[in-house]
């Protein structure tokens, strides 16, 4: 047996297991090890029925009764009665209906959960259940609980990582020895068996922690190779043209931040030297980015070349084309616009346009990739809302420069600085902190659903002094699937409401581009006091006399998304509001207490990296593919220790390619997070 060996080859696995297995991406030795732990039950301690208290509890008991009873809004309750020599009790298990083919009348099961008053009772309260028979005695009294992907069970996980017991004990180490000593961490074989047969919650920890350093040693050290092949590209320098930088502040109807002031000058700096800018410009919504970005494209039409702009809606690209139109016509740089809606002529002449030079700043979306798409000189390329963008489609965009383009990213999602350190080391990083001084903080509050109409008084009084309000819902149309709100229904209670005499566009993604862009430019010259909305109106849009926003399902959006959602209000200096309508009546989650509280994106950002891992931040094409199974992006103190080892290595001078599973896991790396 090796880690190529199939899967199908165990004992034990015939056709209907593997092709389960296969089902769940497991199907060599090497994809089992792999295939971690999610949690852990401890059985060391089983307590009779009758001497069991408050708290976390493990009991082994055998069923008598169990019933399931649905209730209000599709909940099941599922209830069972268990005895032992010394008594017995009920367990209680919601929108769980599956445990009553699970749990066998006369069959005997280890119950762990919290044993608590609730409903004028005690009772154990969703306890995981594991049949006695079941129990292998491997994992001696720490049980492994493996994933349920496409219904694998752990019992069958735990079966088959028997029978590689001993592979994996001679399993090959894959960090330098030095660095191991160094940092006091287990081999990796031993991590691996402490893993999956823990004896104490001790081993699991140790073993916790050697398998996230390296997890994230292979990707910090794949950022630093980045940051050091960045270095060595021949880029276009570009001369820094001080008087037309003062005429284009000079002529702006605000004052720079100091941080706009800041960013701008790291950018200038990077767009003179002859290593290609590798930049990431990270402000919260309504920093002024946009400008920013202007000043950048500025000094590249100054220095003979183009600037690419990639925005990820039609909205965005609209807006940032006219916004940049207006900042760099009095130097008579040519703004071109390529979205969907440019068809025909239009398109093609703005085709031979970019490729003769005439066109100097192109601001586009997805359109901008095509193959028809020649530049002439393209020196600098812009990319908002990075994430959403994938790493090839990136690459396309560098492919169109005759040599490395200049490469500005931005985020109106702040990126926290963990991830910085990793998935982005390899990117320099400007941050605008600075809010315009007379923006106020959002006033934001969440609303039980029964006091709707408490807030639709709140947007009547905004609306009846000469302002104007978004109301956000999930769906376009009403689904039997969800019991989420959709726009058909909302326009119904809008209209029927204390606000059913305001005039109301509806704005939503199945609209054709022109539609969508006549409804933004309507409402902004408020022809409409309300706008019904999807999510579509997130990123960008900038209408400064709306002050107030209601989000129904508030609580079925992610962190990130409600406050770039919210931040389409307080763009004046006028007080603005945001009511989180939540879907029910039950106690708010607690991203949705953290937004109430907070208007920092900052700070937001990395309690939503605590509360769902990388994936909303890093971006939709990649997250998937950063495969840390162990360690947290979270944890500051691991990845400082990790980025002390990195350096130390690359002072080393090692040859990496001896330890072949890590150079490996390095490439992949590599590949992924480079934005060149």
């Amino acid at each position: 047996m090796n880690l190529a060996t199939s899967l199908e080859s165990i004992k034990g696995v015939g056709p209907k297991t593997a092709s389960q297995l296969r089902q769940a991406g497991l199907e060599t030795v090497g994809d089992l090890i792999d295939f971690y732990p999610r949690r852990y039950e401890d059985y060391s301690e089983v307590v009779s029925i009758a001497d069991i208290t408050p708290g976390k509890r493990t009991i082994k008991a055998k069923v008598d009764t169990v019933e399931v009873k649905r209730v209000k809004r599709g909940m099941t309750i599922t209830t069972a009665s268990l005895v032992d020599s010394s008594g017995g009790l009920q367990a209680v298990w919601f929108n769980q209906p599956y445990r009553v083919t699970q749990l066998k009348s006369g069959d005997e099961f280890y119950f762990s959960g919290n044993f608590e008053f609730r409903y004028n009772r005690y009772q154990l309260a969703n306890p995981s259940a594991e049949k006695v028979s079941d129990m292998p005695v491997q994992t001696d009294r720490i049980l492994p609980i493996y994933r349920a992907i496409k219904g694998l069970k752990s019992q069958l996980v735990r079966t088959l990582i028997v029978e590689m017991k001993s592979l994996i004990s001679v399993l090959p180490e894959t960090l330098p020895q030095a660095l191991i000593d160094q940092e006091e961490l287990l081999d990796r074989a031993t991590a691996l068996l402490r893993l999956h047969y823990p004896q104490t919650i001790s081993d699991i920890q140790t073993a916790k922690r050697r398998l996230a350093f390296e997890e994230l040693f292979q990707l910090m050290l794949a950022s630093r190779l980045n940051q050091d092949a960045n270095r060595r590209l021949e880029g276009v320098p570009m001369k820094f043209d001080l008087a037309a930088t003062k005429q284009f502040i000079e002529k702006l109807p605000f004052t720079l931040t100091d941080s706009q002031r800041l960013a701008t000058w790291e950018i200038i700096q990077d767009l003179e030297s002859s290593a290609p800018m590798n930049r990431m410009l990270q402000g919260d919504v309504g920093s002024g980015k946009t400008v920013v970005a202007g000043l950048a494209a500025l000094t590249t039409a100054l220095n003979g070349y183009q600037t690419a702009i990639m925005a990820p809606t039609e909205i965005l690209a609209r807006q940032h084309a006219a916004t940049l139109e207006s900042l760099l016509a009095p130097f008579n740089i040519s703004v071109g616009l390529l979205v969907g809606a440019v068809k025909g002529k239009a398109r093609q002449l703005l085709y031979d346009n970019i490729q003769n030079g005439e066109v100097s700043v192109v601001v586009g979306t997805h359109a901008l990739f095509q193959d028809k798409v020649i530049f002439k000189s393209l020196g600098l390329s812009v990319i908002d809302e990075q994430h959403r963008f994938g790493v090839a489609e990136r690459q396309k965009m560098v492919d169109k420069a005759h040599r490395m383009p200049h490469i500005l990213t931005m985020t109106a999602t702040p990126i926290p600085r963990s991830l910085q350190l990793t998935v982005f080391g390899e990117l320099a990083v400007s941050v605008l902190k600075d809010r315009p001084k007379n923006r106020l903080p959002i006033i934001t509050n969440i609303v039980n659903p029964v006091s709707r109409a408490k807030a639709y008084n709140q947007i009547k009084q905004q609306l009846d002094i000469g302002h104007q309000a978004y109301v956000i819902a999930p769906l376009i149309n009403d689904s039997n699937a969800s019991d989420k709100k959709s726009i058909e229904t909302e326009l119904k209670r809008l209209k029927n409401s204390c606000l059913g005499g305001y005039a109301m566009g509806v704005l939503h993604g199945q609209m054709k581009a022109d539609e969508k862009d006549q409804m933004m430019i309507d409402f902004k010259a408020g022809k409409f006091d309300i706008l019904l909305s999807t999510t579509v109106v997130e990123v960008g849009v900038d209408v400064p006399n709306a002050t107030i926003m209601l989000i129904e399902n508030a609580d079925q959006f992610g962190l990130a998304q409600l406050h770039q959602l919210r931040g389409r209000v307080g763009r004046s200096s006028t007080q603005s509001y945001c009511l989180l309508v939540t879907s029910d009546s039950q106690k708010p989650s607690k991203r949705l207490l953290e937004i109430e509280k907070s208007n920092d994106g900052f700070y937001l950002a990395e309690v939503d990296l605590q509360l769902r891992g990388p994936g909303e931040i890093y971006g939709r094409a990649q997250h998937g593919e950063l495969n840390l199974k162990i360690a947290s992006l979270a944890d500051t103190n691991m990845i400082a220790t990790v980025q002390r080892a990195v350096e130390q290595f690359m002072i080393s001078g090692e040859d990496l390619l001896q330890y072949k599973q890590l150079a490996a896991a390095v490439s992949r790396y590599q590949r992924l997070t480079t934005l060149n």
